[in-house]
């Protein structure tokens, strides 16, 4: 049976906050037994839903996935964000977990939510068996490629004037396959980013990177030597949001980093390498096996 929108859609209490979610599967053998989170990036209309409504099914059958709405996105409430994006949408993560009584939990993140999630195994490292960051944000330090990246632009365009002509422009930087760009999506995506409360909430989240108090907490790159759990890099090789030369960093400063690059592919690996991104990803997890830990580095993650 095909997951539907509908029949997964579940809310939780995060402290303050209701987070939307979708939940679908149950625990196996593969990767020991833990759920697996799925944090989606951070692009205007973005979701949980938008962006790994499509893999959950096939994730859900060998894991209980999560796929949650990150605080102003989706079904989730679009508060102010009070500090840093990344500390405020881990913090409201683990309280969301509490709530469902998860104490531990692989994550995968992509772009925005990539840095969601290493922020989260930074501050809870004992709450998260393996890391999967795709291209992710804050992490990624450009070598050779300019800042702001093209993606970054196209972002940064909508947000001065929400047009459908500069939602399309913006999508197309987020894939290599430009046949993926319909009207369909860019209708879905504009109408999603104009929802009320929407362009608040990104305004919000946006001056969180900023603000001369907390944008430190955003270069994740800083802190990369301190994360001890296994972690898979995730690339496109066509990445122009946060392009390949990014992951370079990453990959020498994680002690446990290793590095996949699909090839023609953008910045939606789950999407346009859908089959490949799933049978790396699959075969990462699947090689955690649960041990107690005396070090409280290493998050007991093996």
């Amino acid at each position: 049976m095909t997951l539907s929108f509908e029949d997964t859609s579940r809310t939780g209490k995060a402290g303050d906050l209701t987070l939307h979610f979708h939940e679908a599967g149950t625990p196996t053998e593969v990767g020991a037994g833990l759920p697996l989170v799925m944090l989606h990036g951070g692009g205007p209309g973005a979701s949980a839903w938008s962006n790994f409504g499509a893999c959950l099914e096939r994730f859900a059958e060998d894991f209980r996935v999560l796929l949650v709405d990150q605080p102003g996105f989706g079904g989730s409430d679009k508060p102010a964000i009070d500090g840093h994006f990344f500390t405020f949408a881990a913090d409201k993560l683990a309280a969301l977990l509490d709530e469902l009584g998860i104490e531990r939990v692989h994550l995968l993140g992509n772009s925005l939510g990539g840095g969601t999630a290493t922020r989260f195994a930074l501050k809870y490292p004992k709450r998260v068996g393996r890391l999967v960051l795709m291209g992710p944000g804050g992490l990624q330090q450009n070598l050779f490629s300019p800042d702001p990246t093209e993606g970054i632009k196209r972002l940064y365009e909508f947000g001065g004037d929400p047009t459908p002509e500069r939602m399309r422009a913006f999508i197309e930087t987020m894939v290599h396959d430009q046949s993926l760009v319909t009207d369909e999506l860019v209708e879905e995506r504009l109408r999603s980013a104009l929802e009320p409360g929407r362009r608040e909430a990104m305004a919000s989240m946006g001056a969180s990177f900023f603000a001369p108090d907390t944008f430190e907490e955003g270069m994740l790159w800083r802190e990369a030597y301190k994360i001890r759990h296994h972690t898979l890099l995730t690339w496109g090789r066509e990445d122009r949001v946060n392009p390949l030369d990014g992951a370079f960093l990453a990959l020498k400063l994680i002690p446990r980093a290793s590095l996949h690059v699909f090839p023609n592919c953008g910045h939606w690996a789950q999407i346009e390498a859908a089959d490949a991104f799933h049978a790396v990803t699959r075969s990462f997890l699947a090689q955690h096996r649960e041990r107690v830990s005396t070090s409280s580095t290493d998050g007991g993650a093996s």
